[in-house]
C-alpha cells in the first residue's frame, strides 16, 4: 500500500519527533492532541529542530518550510479519517490507549493501517480494541526519533505479513535501521536495557559507586555513549518506572522491579531531564550529579 498521509496521535515527547520525520520523508502529516497547549508546544519543538538544521547547514530554508507545511494539527479525530497509516504516541497507559483506539477505529478509513509506538505494552491487546487487528503492528521509535536510528517493527498475534512488510517499508523510507521483534513486554531493546538501568540504580543505592563514577565507568569500560543513570534521566524516570511495572507483572522477576530510589524520585516529581532534576540537576549550565556534595 502506498502511503501519502500519516496520522500521529500525540504531539509530546515522541509524537512531535515522529511527525517531523514523517513530514521529512515527504508524507503529509496530521498530528492530533487532546488540548491546544501541548499541540502548540510540540509544534514549537518541530520548528526549533528545523531551524537548527538550517542553521547547521543540514537543510535549506525552503526544505524546512516545505516540511513544516506538510504538518497540520488538530484536536479532532475526524481529521485523521483519510490517513493511510496512523501512529499512536500518547501516554504509556493501556486504558487510555484502548479508549483512543476504540474511538479512532470507526473514523479512519477501512484500509488504513494502525501502529502503536508503545515501549512496553502489548500490541495485540490494543489491536483487539479495533475491528481490524490484522492491520495493526508496533512501530517502536526511540527518543529522539529525529536522531535515533533504530525502529523495532513488532508483529502482534493477528498482524498480517502485509502489515509487517509495511512496517519495514516505513522504516526504510525514514532511513531507520529496522529489526523484527515479537510482541513480548519490552520487545528487544527494553527487555535488555531496562534491567540494566534498574541495576545501575540499585548499585548506587548499595554504595557501589557515585552517580558520576557509575556513568563514567560504563562509558569508558563498555564504550557506551552515555551512562545508565544519565540514560534513565533521558528516558524519564516516570516512564522507566511505568515500564518496570509492566515488565515485572509480565515476567515476575525481581530484576524488572523498580528500586526504592526510583519510586521515591517519581513520587517527588523528579522525572529526570524533562523535569529539571533526576539523578542529575539540570538547572545550571551543565548537569550536576545530585550526590555531588555527599
Amino acid at each position: 500500500m502506498a502511503i501519502s498521509k500519516v496520522g500521529v496521535l500525540g504531539c509530546g515527547l515522541m509524537g512531535h519527533g515522529i511527525s517531523q520525520i514523517c513530514a521529512q520523508a515527504g508524507w503529509d502529516v496530521v498530528v492530533r492532541e487532546v488540548d491546544q497547549a501541548p499541540l502548540d508546544k510540540g509544534i514549537a519543538k518541530v520548528e526549533k529542530q528545523l531551524a537548527r538544521s538550517v542553521e547547521k547547514g543540514k537543510m535549506e530554508q525552503s526544505e524546512a518550510d516545505a516540511v513544516r507545511g506538510r504538518i497540520t494539527t488538530t484536536l479532532d479525530y475526524s481529521d485523521l479519517a483519510d490517513c493511510d497509516l496512523v501512529i499512536e504516541a500518547i501516554t504509556e497507559d493501556l486504558d487510555r490507549k484502548l479508549e483512543m483506539w476504540g474511538e479512532l477505529d470507526g473514523i479512519v478509513k477501512d484500509d488504513a493501517y494502525l501502529a502503536t509506538n508503545t515501549s512496553s505494552l502489548p500490541v495485540a491487546t490494543q489491536a483487539d480494541a479495533t475491528k481490524r487487528p490484522e492491520r495493526m503492528i508496533g512501530l517502536h521509535f526511540f527518543n529522539p526519533p529525529q536522531v535515533m536510528p533504530l525502529l523495532e517493527v513488532v508483529r502482534a498475534e493477528n498482524s498480517t505479513d502485509e502489515a509487517v512488510a509495511l512496517g519495514f517499508e516505513v522504516g526504510e523510507k525514514l532511513g531507520k535501521t529496522t529489526v523484527a521483534a515479537k510482541d513480548n513486554r519490552g520487545f528487544i531493546v527494553n527487555r535488555l536495557l531496562v534491567p540494566y538501568m534498574l541495576d545501575a540504580i540499585r548499585a548506587h543505592e548499595q554504595g557501589v559507586g557515585s552517580i558520576d563514577d557509575i556513568d563514567t565507568g560504563m562509558m569508558a569500560g563498555a564504550s557506551h555513549p552515555m551512562g545508565p543513570l544519565t540514560l534513565a534521566d533521558f528516558v524519564g524516570l516516570d516512564t522507566l518506572a511505568a515500564i518496570s511495572d509492566v515488565m515485572v507483572d509480565a515476567y515476575g522477576e525481581d530484576r524488572f522491579a523498580a528500586p526504592d530510589t526510583l519510586q521515591k524520585m517519581v513520587s517527588a516529581g523528579d522525572f529526570g531531564r524533562k523535569s529539571g532534576k533526576g539523578f542529575y540537576d539540570y538547572s545550571g549550565d551543565k548537569p550536576v550529579p545530585v550526590d555531588a556534595g555527599d
